[in-house]
């Protein structure tokens, strides 16, 4: 149910998808989806949400966990290139940033962005804190979470961050020698 809700807001976007249209792509009936997720569309959108908020943070743990002892440099490139990929290939995701940013840009802005930068520092920091002192390793990760964040919602010419390529790049340029100098000077 939830797979076919995504479906539908990869299609149409969350304000057309219907409970109907969720029940038809579901191959089931609308009086099965209000049992199955109480709260109507709005519940079913936060289940959908929800879900896929996990599947990226056991996608981006799996990745970090791979990359953990290779050293800063590919521990960041690891991170912020699996949460690109997964940022740029979520069909429902682009349909919703292209067509319906309303219904995405109040999540990343004012209270709700502190909420973000917590969920992503707190998750994060561990795996950073295996290379860096824990409170630069906190303030780095809100920083690439913040750029993370800005590219993917406003993106730029010469850095597509769904590309490892491109990311390591990007942490080559700027991540790095912004730490090493932050460093010098104490963050």
């Amino acid at each position: 149910m939830l797979d076919a809700a995504l479906r539908c807001i990869a299609r149409w976007g969350m304000a057309k998808t219907t409970l109907d249209d969720v029940a038809r792509e579901a191959g089931c009936s609308r009086a099965t989806v209000y049992r199955v997720v109480p709260g109507g569309k709005d519940g079913l959108m936060e289940a959908v949400a929800t879900r896929e908020s996990t599947r990226f943070f056991a996608a981006l743990a799996q990745r970090l966990d791979a990359a953990a002892d290779q050293g800063l440099e590919e521990l960041l490139v690891a991170g912020m290139a699996e949460a690109g990929r997964r940022f740029v290939s979520h069909p429902a995701l682009q349909y919703l940033l292209a067509n319906e940013p309303e219904a995405v840009v109040p999540r990343l802005a004012f209270g709700e962005m502190d909420r973000v930068l917590r969920l992503a520092t707190d998750f994060a920091t561990p795996w950073l804190a295996r290379h860096l002192p824990e409170e630069q390793a906190a303030r780095v990760a809100e920083w690439v979470t913040r750029l993370m964040l800005s590219y993917a919602s406003c993106p730029a010419d010469g850095v597509d961050i769904g590309d490892e390529a491109s990311v390591r790049n990007l942490v080559r340029m700027f991540v790095l020698p912004g730490l090493n100098r932050a460093s010098t000077q104490s963050l």
